[in-house]
């Protein structure tokens, strides 16, 4: 659950940082604390930011050392999808002009063989 709320702060916010993981960290701590009332939920609350900074911390680090943030990787990606889709389309619209100047050169021949006949 915690990876599922710092994921998605982190890709509302399109980027990653620590609090991302405090506010997961507490959200998740909140959650399963808040059977035992209000001072349940607080402690809840309070574990749950201790343990997710570091977490976070540890991880951001992680990638850091591996030459590529998790943001980066993502940007990346979303470059390369982009770039592979515009090079689809383009290759379909080079061939849908082909093709239409193939079928009117095609429907063109008929009548100048008719008006040479002439």
């Amino acid at each position: 659950l915690c990876s599922v709320v710092s994921t998605g702060l982190s890709a509302y916010r399109d980027k990653t940082t620590i609090s991302n993981f405090a506010a997961a960290g507490a959200f998740t701590g909140a959650l399963f604390r808040m059977h035992l009332g209000l001072q349940g939920l607080a402690g809840g609350v309070v574990f749950g930011t201790a343990f997710g900074v570091p977490a976070g911390g540890l991880l951001m680090a992680m990638y850091g050392l591996a030459g590529e943030t998790l943001q980066e990787k993502r940007s990346r990606e979303r470059r390369e999808l982009y770039e592979q889709k515009l090079a689809e389309w383009q290759s379909r619209l080079s061939m849908t002009e082909i093709l239409g100047q193939t079928e009117s050169n095609a429907q063109g021949r008929p009548e100048m063989e008719t008006t040479r006949e002439l």
